[in-house]
């Protein structure tokens, strides 16, 4: 399935706020403290454009959750989330399937060495044994690890699925691992709604909002709410070079763009059908 590039008409689902939610008292001091955590000192200056803590609310994600997190990187969001899990949850590192991407033989080993490795990375950047953690390549899942996560969160990696064109099969990957009702949440870099085909197709970075929620209920996922939390409207997403001229890369060192914060995101829940 190729990724639906027709812009789509208004749906009405864009309109909705924040799921009918309330995080447990308990829950939101965990999380607060683990945003708080003093491993995290180098990565705090981006909270105030990436939200952790509310994105994680509107995700839903308790201490308690088996949860994975899709191309983890360089471990902005896995901090958050091993501060957070590491104790009663389970913190899985998803990364991509080797062969399915434009990936060479080096760049294949070097996924499969990240994912052995992510477990080992986690507990050195929370001090939480590395028994509570997990790293695992999608190409590897096991009938006995379907159906056991809680939570799979893709976070600003969407568009990269797009044009490398795995989207289908990671997403559906990502459903065989979730519970049923299991959740996925997506925070994706937003294009304007009519902006042009070449412009949303994932190689500038940006996607449009209703192409990304009729793409991933064709998957076999309804909506089950859209946020703002992640928006920015000072983000014009219109530039030549894509997403990567806004902070924090700022590839073109445009100085009109190194005060706009970071560049805007829809920020969407979904459930396994």
């Amino acid at each position: 399935m190729r990724f639906l590039l027709a812009a789509a008409a208004p749906i009405a689902a864009l309109a909705m706020s924040a799921p009918a939610f309330a995080q447990d008292a308990a829950d939101e001091a965990t999380l607060a403290a683990a945003i708080a955590n003093p491993n995290r000192d180098a990565d705090r200056a981006r909270d105030e454009f990436r939200h952790p803590a509310e994105t994680l609310a509107f995700f839903r994600v308790a201490p308690d959750m088996k949860v994975g997190e899709y191309a983890p990187g360089g471990g902005w969001y896995s901090r958050v989330l091993g501060n957070y899990l590491g104790d009663e949850g389970k913190l899985v590192g998803l990364y991509f399937t080797p062969e399915s991407g434009p990936f060479d033989a080096q760049r294949q080993a070097g996924i499969r060495e990240g994912a052995a490795a992510f477990p080992a990375k986690v507990a050195e950047w929370t001090g939480k044994p590395a028994a509570n953690f997990a790293g695992l390549t999608l190409d590897d899942v096991t009938d006995a690890q379907k159906g056991t996560f809680d939570r799979v969160l893709v976070i600003r990696m969407l568009h990269n699925m797009m044009r490398w064109d795995i989207a289908d099969s990671e997403l559906t990957a990502m459903r065989d691992l979730l519970k049923p009702g299991g959740m996925l949440g997506i925070v994706q870099h937003r294009a304007k709604a009519d902006a042009p085909d070449d412009y949303a197709d994932g190689s500038k970075g940006y996607l449009r909002q209703e192409d990304v929620i009729r793409f991933v209920e064709a998957l076999g996922f309804e909506l089950v709410a859209a946020s703002e939390i992640n928006a920015n409207p000072n983000d014009t997403a219109d530039h030549p070079e894509g997403v990567w001229e806004m902070p924090p890369t700022l590839a073109t060192k445009r100085e009109d763009l190194k005060t706009r914060g970071e560049s805007d995101r829809m920020t969407l829940l979904f459930r396994k059908r």
